[in-house]
């Protein structure tokens, strides 16, 4: 089973950006060996949430649900609306609160839509480098698509391509899987059960090796 979580970052009901993120979504699953878990996380409705958790520190049930099911993906689809050529405000508070290492190792179709072709260089200017930082496996096609783009037969190339490659970053068809690193523990996780002192003193002693 993958598991396969879709980050849609759109602000409008309906919008592009879920309409782009739907489709690589199709385009991916249909290159996936067996069965997939699919669970969409829109931003939306998380704005509120995200905002408390930037101030308080605290999350709510439906954020600590959301980041959970990011931490636990095989895959993940990463699309966010561009704004004054980058990606959204409410994208990044989400990427800002979710734990580090959470995408360690994690294959990441990175995507964004925008008025025009202009800001397409957003994809590697600010996506590519932003999960790279969070040491992601990002996907060599990343998908932009302007206002214009929708219903061009050159966007279902591009969607068509990205969801392969996805696809096989999670051990496709004749694809060898990406390493995934261990994902450092939270701090609520050492708290209700702690390294064992041994354990520890053993990393120790191979770090220092």
């Amino acid at each position: 089973m993958t598991r396969l979580v879709v980050l849609s970052a759109g602000l409008s009901a309906p919008s592009s950006t879920r309409l782009l993120a739907d489709r690589l979504t199709e385009a991916t699953v249909r290159h996936l060996e067996g069965p997939v878990e699919l669970e969409v996380v829109e931003l939306r409705p998380l704005a509120y949430p995200l905002a408390e958790r930037m101030t308080t520190g605290f999350a709510g049930p439906e954020l600590d649900a959301a980041l959970g099911s990011v931490r636990r993906a095989d895959a993940l689809i990463a699309v966010t609306p561009v704004f004054a050529a980058s990606y959204s405000g409410l994208f990044k508070m989400f990427l800002d609160v979710l734990d580090r290492d959470a995408l360690a190792g994690t294959p990441v179709l990175v995507a964004a839509t925008g008025g025009t072709a202009r800001h397409s260089m957003v994809l590697d200017h600010a996506l590519r480098p932003l999960f790279n930082h969070l040491h992601a496996v990002v996907a060599s096609t990343g998908v932009y698509a302007a206002t214009d783009d929708f219903g061009e037969t050159g966007l279902d190339s591009r969607v068509s391509i990205a969801g392969a490659e996805l696809a096989a970053l999670v051990g496709g068809p004749g694809a060898r899987p990406a390493p995934r690193r261990a994902r450092e523990r939270s701090v609520e996780e050492e708290l209700a059960e702690p390294t064992p002192f041994e354990d520890l003193m053993r990393r120790a002693g191979a770090g220092a090796g």
